[in-house]
């Protein structure tokens, strides 16, 4: 992977939660999204946990709240199970959750733009997967993109000129 793509994937694990989560053990790979019966972290990396996660009424706007969000991106198990099989991935591990991520990215249409540094149009362009990305209608707030700019920059991501 360029130095971009590692500086992207970990800006979205820092835009998700999970790279700054006070639970990981594993750079944000291993968490949980958060809820009323949420363990914070699994520990098994064979499988996505699929665990159901509940959340309190009204805390998830536009939400069915139930999630099986889990991992450094916040992979839906329903999801997992699609890429899995499209990508031929043995585990759950971070760099099965990786791969994920690259692919959602790539099929976005963003995977050239992260690469070359348009970051504001690469996050523009995988708004729609994850929610804290400014940009969506999940109404789940989101960074902005300044905030998003320098995470990138500081994790080793270079802009375009």
């Amino acid at each position: 992977m360029d130095k971009n793509t590692v500086a992207f994937l970990k800006m979205l694990r820092w835009s998700e939660g999970t790279l700054t989560s006070p639970y990981t053990k594993c750079d944000g790979y291993d968490v949980v999204v958060s809820g009323i019966n949420s363990p914070h972290i699994f520990t098994d990396f064979s499988q996505h946990p699929n665990i159901r996660v509940i959340f309190r009424p009204g805390a998830v706007p536009k939400s069915s709240g139930i999630s099986t969000a889990a991992g450094g991106y916040q992979i839906l198990y329903r999801y997992w199970l699609s890429y899995k099989a499209l990508l031929s991935l043995p585990d759950f591990s971070p760099a099965s959750q990786d791969a994920i991520a690259v692919r959602m990215i790539s099929e976005r249409g963003a995977a050239g733009d992260v690469s070359s540094g348009k970051l504001a149009s690469a996050i523009s362009k995988c708004s729609n997967i994850w929610a804290s990305l400014p940009g969506n209608n999940y109404g789940q707030g989101g960074k902005k993109i300044d905030a998003l700019t320098q995470k990138f920059i500081s994790f080793g991501g270079s802009l375009a000129d």
